[in-house]
């Protein structure tokens, strides 16, 4: 008989059967569909729509047949175009449906989509180096305080790996258990995990379109990480990055 551990823990108390009325039954109002900003927090950079930005236009057999990790990149920037490509593809809102769910180009649990993106911006033109945010409803960007070692101290965050500060731009993409759990409870934690997959793959599809490589990263020191970019690890915290880079 196999010794009880944490994980299965886990997955006996997400169970269907055992999980407490979700706030959504209780009539309590949900959370927003995005976590609120202010113009002042930092400059908003707005981003080319989807229809006018060009790529190679890959055919999803193709992209599917290639898709593999890579860790190594050229030296080469990636462009804001490219940019805001990779981030239509990863967390794009298709469909806004009065402000209680939004459709976008990834599968998530509900519509929920209870994730945020942050950039580390390494090699990208036009955007100086540092943290940003995306602004998913409004497809833009926001330039976020940090420290001027911020690309090094989250590469050591992240177990030291050089693709970390190699790469033109790392993926952070940082987690909003109440918007998931306001209607699946303690289930819900579950299917945060499964939407970072869906996300993920999308990045690395999408990435054959404009000649560049990822590499999923789920080795880091989850505390110093998430302190690193202002979470406190339970309301808020990263649950997967990825590195994107030309090759």
């Amino acid at each position: 008989m196999s010794k009880k551990t944490t994980g299965l823990d886990f997955l006996q108390a997400t169970k269907h059967e055992n999980q407490p009325a979700s706030d959504q039954k209780k009539g309590l109002e949900q959370p927003p569909l995005q976590v609120p900003y202010e113009e002042s927090d930092g400059p908003i950079i707005k981003l080319k729509g989807i229809r006018q930005i060009k790529t190679d236009n890959v055919s999803l057999r193709e992209a599917i047949e290639e898709r593999k990790t890579v860790r190594m990149y050229e030296n080469k920037p990636i462009s804001l175009d490219e940019l805001a490509y990779a981030l239509f593809m990863t967390q794009g809102v298709k469909r806004n449906v009065r402000d209680k769910a939004t459709f976008r180009t990834v599968p998530s649990a509900g519509a929920r989509h209870a994730f945020e993106t942050i950039l580390l911006i390494n090699n990208v033109e036009g955007l100086k180096r540092g943290l940003y945010r995306y602004l998913a409803l409004e497809h833009k960007l926001q330039k976020l305080e940090a420290a001027p070692d911020i690309n090094q101290k989250i590469r050591r965050a992240a177990l030291k790996q050089p693709q970390i500060e190699e790469a033109g731009v790392v993926f952070l993409w940082v987690a909003e258990p109440y918007r998931m759990t306001y209607r699946y409870s303690e289930r819900g934690y579950r299917y945060l995990f499964l939407d970072a997959g869906h996300v993920a793959q999308n990045l690395y599809l999408a990435a054959q379109d404009f000649s560049a490589g990822v590499c999923a990263i789920a080795a880091y020191d989850d505390e110093r990480m998430n302190t690193l970019l202002g979470l406190d690890g339970e309301h808020q915290f990263v649950i997967y990055l990825a590195s994107l880079g030309k090759v």
